[in-house]
């Protein structure tokens, strides 16, 4: 399960997790695809490799991770800079610092089944064009992933919004994975 063996374009992990959770060295766990954003759009993450300053975090305006199930749950996070796999207490207590940002600035996280999220997700990647019609980022190399002309990818991270999955903040999140 080496990152490297792996589709991989940073700054899109929503596509990378999307075939991440369908490689077969997946299939045989119960897997969970988590979307992180708040309603500010601004979250913390340590120890990612787009950070610059070591030992100080990342701002996304969400972030996408794959959880799944093998001798507990633990975090295939591509633009993690921890060991992939990490045990996902390990995960959580390197990544997020509550005590370092204010509350409104605190990650969420959707949890969705993973098969569910592969058959659902959308995105034309309209969210990475600056308003001149150029890319912020080069998109990836594999065709956009769209359905039904629609991107939903927007949706999915507005943790305010109803739609498949579980909202959860960091405590919840941590009781149901990190205890199970």
């Amino acid at each position: 399960m080496k990152r490297e063996a792996y589709k991989y374009a940073p700054y899109y992990c929503e596509e990378n997790i999307w075939h991440l959770c369908q490689e077969k060295d997946f299939r045989p766990f119960e897997k969970n695809v988590v979307l992180i954003s708040n309603e500010a759009r601004s979250c913390s993450l340590w120890h990612q490799r787009a950070g610059i300053v070591p030992d100080q975090p990342v701002v996304w305006d969400y972030h996408v991770i794959l959880l799944f199930k093998s001798n507990g749950w633990k975090v295939y996070d591509l633009d993690t800079l921890l060991a992939t796999p990490t045990p996902i207490a390990d995960y959580l207590s390197a990544t997020f610092r509550e005590g370092a940002v204010q509350e409104k600035y605190r990650a969420q996280f959707r949890v969705i089944d993973a098969d569910e999220f592969a058959k659902v997700f959308s995105s034309d990647r309209s969210h990475m064009l600056t308003a001149d019609g150029r890319w912020q980022v080069e998109p990836p190399p594999w065709p956009a992933i769209v359905r039904n002309d629609k991107s939903n990818l927007m949706e999915l991270i507005d943790m305010r919004k109803q739609t498949i999955g579980q909202v959860m903040d960091l405590f919840q999140f941590e009781v149901a994975f990190t205890f199970e």
